[in-house]
């Protein structure tokens, strides 16, 4: 009798215990010193609510990998009942997000503290939604004009909110190959996964883009492929048929995403899902025996970003079939390839009049050259070849053209001014760039700036000699003896200040959900369940232990170390820690005991160790 009452009691604690877990997630968090009825906005401990909006989202992203559907979903509640979540949500939309000042059809463009925390508490799932409001930008290289629509304040963080919840689910889904608007991955990402199926052999490739893909995108095969809980599925579908005002005149949305909601992005993403698994079920990787000997064909690769992509083959034919393929893949989601920008070429030799192709801003390509300079096989052989990624010439060209507007703009301005105006764009650019072979190209660019800033210098001295323009305007610094440059200081950003740095690309089907701090730390310098200097220390380090050289693993002890002691006057600050495995901390201490034995027995009682 006593183990059945002992049982009930279990019973009742463990449901006890998972009723606290759920209004924990759903009501206000009592933190300490936290007063729901007098909560201002500045108040909220944002690193708390990242870090529990962040577990479930990581329970959403197993549980997805898992298979396990009913917990996905039911985890999805509660997350989109969270307050953590709205806050959240909020944030991002009123002051994170980089369009947070465009109003939508409410007008609506910033909102005070006080109006934020109302927002909060109104954010709920339903099956409404306020029009979009339509703003047209000028697409970047051409005459036409793009249209965004931006949905009200209200509908832009309901949509982050839902953002935070299905992103995990699909995270644990997504092709490996699908870098565009996904946490965690970026162009450069593409741009590797395209150098490493190239870099061996010569291949062909189809080089294409999807027309219209957020306009075209069909709701029903959308909703189809979502798949989600009827609540939430309503919600989206009214998203999708809300309506866009253009002026005033108010247009039926029956087909697409459009862009310039918070959703867009992942929708699309979500709609273009199982391309690559597509092709790979066309094309498995076969192993047939040629005179006795196993070779491997592989499967083509079909790497995309956004709706942009390219498929690789070393087979012609099957880089055809591979088009055929997409094409009919594509009608199912009421999409097409635009023809215009849709060509197959080859990496080497030319094909069709093409060789090599351009994809996200790089030219991509190969040269033939002698053994000397060629690159080499796995077995050190030279391949007669190289795989050369450069800037775009039209990225170039629209690059220098934005320099010269600048320059035009600023005719009359200090050269302070112009400098201040000029270095973030010259160093965004280059920085992009900077993964790749570049430096030739960094090389033009300056000293076709440096024209068309003499051009600038003469203009505004018409009648001082060139001796005296160039002593006003340019001075040394440090090595370079011709610097555009003021007296007091301000110096012009060079592209060839820039360090070419090689980019490591994300592995395979990795997530931020995945759990692994250490290597997303190391990739990306932050991480919500990390304190923020450990993250950037790993960064820095790039994951690896400054006194043995080995990569952290998730199941290391890691500590934090001064490099110079605490009994030296060395102070935890970024320029002095580092750090180490646990047993490479304890190592490096007694080596610094050995250095200085003076106050060795003050340093074992009180060992300068930092762990988390």
């Amino acid at each position: 009798m006593t183990w059945k009452v002992e049982l009930l009691v279990a019973i009742y604690m463990s449901k006890a215990v998972q009723r606290y877990r759920m209004e924990w997630e759903h009501d206000i968090p009592t933190f300490k010193g936290f007063e729901p009825d007098t909560l201002e906005w500045r108040d909220i401990p944002w690193k708390k609510l990242e870090k529990r909006v962040f577990k479930l989202q990581k329970r959403i992203y197993g549980a997805a990998n898992r298979g396990d559907v009913k917990t996905v979903r039911k985890l999805q509640k509660t997350l989109m009942r969270s307050w953590s979540a709205k806050c959240l949500a909020v944030r991002r939309v009123t002051q994170d997000n980089q369009g947070k000042k465009t109003a939508g059809v409410d007008g609506k463009k910033s909102l005070s503290p006080v109006q934020r925390l109302a927002l909060v508490k109104c954010l709920r799932i339903s099956d409404k939604a306020s029009p979009l409001r339509r703003v047209w930008i000028p697409k970047p290289g051409t005459d036409e004009k793009r249209g965004l629509g931006i949905p009200t304040i209200h509908d832009r963080a309901l949509q982050a909110l839902v953002k935070l919840t299905l992103e995990p689910e699909w995270e644990a889904r997504f092709e490996p190959n699908s870098y565009g608007f996904r946490p965690g991955r970026s162009c450069h990402d593409a741009i590797e996964a395209i150098f490493k199926d190239i870099r061996q052999k010569p291949k062909y490739v189809l080089d294409a883009d999807i027309a219209k893909c957020f306009d075209k995108i069909s709701h029903q095969a959308l909703l189809r492929k979502i798949n989600t809980f009827p609540t939430l599925r309503r919600q989206i579908k009214a998203w999708l048929n809300s309506g866009v005002m253009d002026g005033i005149k108010l247009s039926n949305t029956s087909e697409g995403t459009p862009q310039g909601g918070v959703i867009s992005p992942l929708l699309a993403n979500i709609a273009l899902h199982g391309m690559e698994y597509r092709i790979k079920e066309a094309f498995p990787v076969r192993k047939p025996r040629v005179n006795g000997k196993t070779t491997r064909i592989p499967t083509p690769s079909l790497i995309r970003y956004a709706d942009d992509f390219v498929i690789i083959h070393e087979d012609i034919t099957v880089v055809q079939r591979c088009q055929q393929i997409i094409v009919e893949w594509l009608k199912d989601m009421g999409l097409e390839l635009k023809q215009s920008k849709t060509r197959l070429t080859h990496t080497l030799h030319k094909y069709d009049g093409n060789v090599g192709f351009n994809f996200l801003g790089f030219q991509i390509r190969q040269h033939k050259t002698g053994n000397y300079r060629a690159a080499c096989n796995s077995q050190g052989k030279p391949l007669g070849f190289k795989t050369l990624i450069t800037p775009s010439e039209d990225k170039q060209h629209l690059h220098l053209e934005e320099i010269g507007k600048i320059i035009d703009t600023h005719k009359n301005s200090p050269q302070y001014a112009l400098i201040q105006r000029l270095n973030p764009v010259i160093r965004g650019w280059a920085n992009y760039y900077s993964t790749t072979v570049s430096s030739e190209v960094f090389s033009k660019l300056d000293h076709l700036t440096y024209q068309k800033l003499r051009a600038w210098a003469v203009h505004r001295c018409a009648k001082t000699n060139k001796h005296d323009i160039a002593n006003k305007y340019w001075q040394m610094s440090g090595k370079d003896r011709w610097r555009f440059a003021t007296k007091e200081g301000a110096k012009l950003t060079k592209h060839s200040d820039t360090p070419i740095k090689g980019h490591t690309k994300v592995q395979g089907n990795r997530s931020p959900y995945d759990g692994d701090w250490v290597y997303w730390s190391s990739r990306m310098g932050n991480h919500p369940e990390i304190p923020t200097r450990i993250s950037k220390l790993l960064k820095e380090q790039k994951g690896k232990c400054n006194h043995c050289g080995l990569t952290f693993k998730l199941e290391d002890l890691i500590e934090v170390d001064r490099i110079v002691p605490g009994k030296e006057g060395g102070k935890y600050t970024y320029g002095n820690m580092q750090l180490l495995h646990r047993h490479c901390h304890d190592n490096k201490t007694r080596e610094d005991a050995h250095k200085n034995p003076v106050g060795t027995k003050e340093l074992e009682e009180h060992p300068d160790a930092n762990s988390f």
